[in-house]
């Protein structure tokens, strides 16, 4: 492990040709179809981060009958022992922290410092969810009847298919993963083909934790071959999914047939509202590092400043000034900014909206992909502002996932309110004042799932739920003790110890 961590975080070589492999059964093993793909470096193209097995519904076949084998045997394990390996987990990520960070950037492009964010994310929720192993409270409460004890208890469902994304190749698989697994479940998991390498190496650590044989499974692979036949799978009890909102919805039409556990966390479209009193010195800190940080690819990006008209100037001053100065570039590069997109598809998707948005706005700054020097060997765009929007418009309503923001001046909180909660989604939403009245009752009034209070739209901590409302998921969170409810079945127990028969829900009361 040790040896392909080295490789990891080494700096990235031209032409570089690992093939990796998938891992059932506690072996690493070629896929049934011999076939592989190539996973680029996304701020140089040319760079070959590495070979992986295309995986088909054959190998998932595989990887579910071993998590069907292990599941018994990691059931029977006691929570706190289960907890202790993800313990031993969490404490290699973070023994690996600055080789894993930067294994990811080579691989996803987000600036290394953000990449350390990504790992310590896992960390962090492979620590808390191995304290829940010993703590996995259900409730004990008085019994209507005498003599008889009532309490209920969490207890795993079975096998879970985890479908994660690329943009959080790291922290995303161990919010899914931890409690899956500290809960009694065994598990199936399919990557994003953008990120199979940073896959790989959190299975290459699980492994060396001790998790046993079957436990953990991974499958390298299209969405089609692979997400599919978890999805299709009779044996995989519980999906969890995070990705684009279309393939939720087909996800959650065909698990339904099956009547299977499914947990969805999909799309944003995430506003910063600043009201007339706001710090806009600091609402410029928080709006930039939402709307640019990770090049805008997180659920939880700034995609609309919500902005009274008295401060709508200066605060586009403020913007455009400071964008003006973020570097581009390599995000090994500790003096980058904005690395790049995830890939050409991507790059050409941000451009159809900036054509969308010079109908619907005014264009302040950037508006194309950037290609100077370096930049063109990469999947590179420019920081880009609109303003006046309106808060129906296209660019103001869609998610584009990219390093677009759009400002939407309004007249007052009343209206505010309004644009934030006019879109399909509800994620995260942020409030800038210095009225503390107002401050409450956004927390009230903005329809999301998260709210900040005199910061930007991100930075999540893992103790709290993760999730929104409306078209961003279906009801589940990740993170938090309430992760916990994805992965688990409640069992309520009675035990009886008056010697006699006692019926419940019988009208037990002596007449009046």
């Amino acid at each position: 492990m040790t040896e392909l961590l080295d490789q990891a975080g080494a700096t990235p070589q031209t032409g570089s040709s690992r093939t990796h492999q998938l891992f059932i059964a506690g072996e690493w093993v070629d896929s049934c179809s011999g076939e592989t793909f190539e996973s680029l470096n996304p701020a140089d193209r040319r760079d070959v981060v590495g070979r992986f097995q295309a995986g088909n519904a054959a190998d998932v076949a595989m990887a579910v009958k071993a998590a069907e084998m292990a599941l018994p045997r990691w059931k029977a394990t006691p929570a706190p022992k289960r907890g202790e390996i993800l313990y031993r987990f969490g404490q290699l990520m973070a023994d690996h922290k600055e080789r894993l960070s930067r294994a990811m950037t080579c691989e996803m492009g987000k600036v290394v410092a953000e990449a350390r964010g990504d790992v310590q994310e896992g960390i962090d929720i492979a620590f808390l969810m191995a304290g829940e192993g010993r703590r996995m409270f259900g409730d004990t409460v008085p019994s209507e009847l005498p003599d008889k004890w009532a309490m209920s208890i969490r207890q795993p469902i079975g096998i879970a298919g985890i479908i994660t994304p690329w943009n959080f190749p790291m922290a995303i698989p161990c919010w899914k993963m931890m409690p899956a697994l500290v809960t009694g479940n065994t598990v199936v998991f399919k990557p994003a083909s953008d990120t199979p390498h940073c896959a790989t190496l959190l299975v290459e650590l699980m492994a060396e934790a001790g998790f046993p044989p079957g436990t953990v499974n991974l499958v390298t692979g299209g969405g089609a071959e692979v997400g599919d036949a978890i999805v299709e799978s009779p044996d995989v009890q519980v999906i969890s999914f995070t990705g684009h909102t279309s393939t939720g919805k087909r996800i959650w039409e065909r698990a339904a047939k099956r009547l299977k556990r499914v947990s969805l966390e999909l799309g944003g479209k995430n506003a910063v509202v600043v009201l007339r009193d706001a710090d806009l010195d600091l609402a410029t800190d928080g709006i930039l590092w939402s709307a640019f940080g990770t090049t805008g690819q997180r659920c939880t990006a700034c995609s609309r400043v919500i902005v009274e008209r008295p401060v709508v100037e200066p605060l586009l001053e403020k913007l455009e000034a400071r964008a003006r100065k973020l570097r581009l570039g390599s995000g090994l590069d500790e003096s980058t900014d904005v690395g790049p997109l995830i890939n050409p598809a991507a790059v050409e998707k941000v451009g159809s909206y900036i054509d969308i948005g010079r109908t619907e706005g005014e264009l302040v700054l950037g508006g194309g992909s950037a290609t100077e020097g370096d930049l063109a060997h990469g999947n590179f765009f420019a920081p880009t502002i609109f303003s006046g929007v309106k808060p129906m418009d296209r660019i103001a309503q869609e998610e584009i996932f990219g390093p677009v923001l759009s400002v939407v001046p309004v007249d007052d909180y009343a209206a505010a309110v309004t644009a934030v909660n006019q879109v399909r989604y509800g994620l995260s939403s942020s409030v800038f004042t210095r009225d503390v009245n107002l401050a409450f009752r956004a927390m009230r009034d903005f329809e999301t799932g998260i709210v900040y209070v005199n910061a930007g739209t991100t930075g999540a901590e893992v103790h709290l739920p993760f999730g929104g409302w409306k078209e961003t998921g279906n009801g589940h969170r990740e993170a938090g003790h309430a992760a916990l409810d994805t992965f688990t079945e409640w069992k309520a127990i009675y035990v009886d110890f008056s010697g006699r028969l006692q019926r419940a829900q019988i009208d037990n009361q002596e007449p009046g």
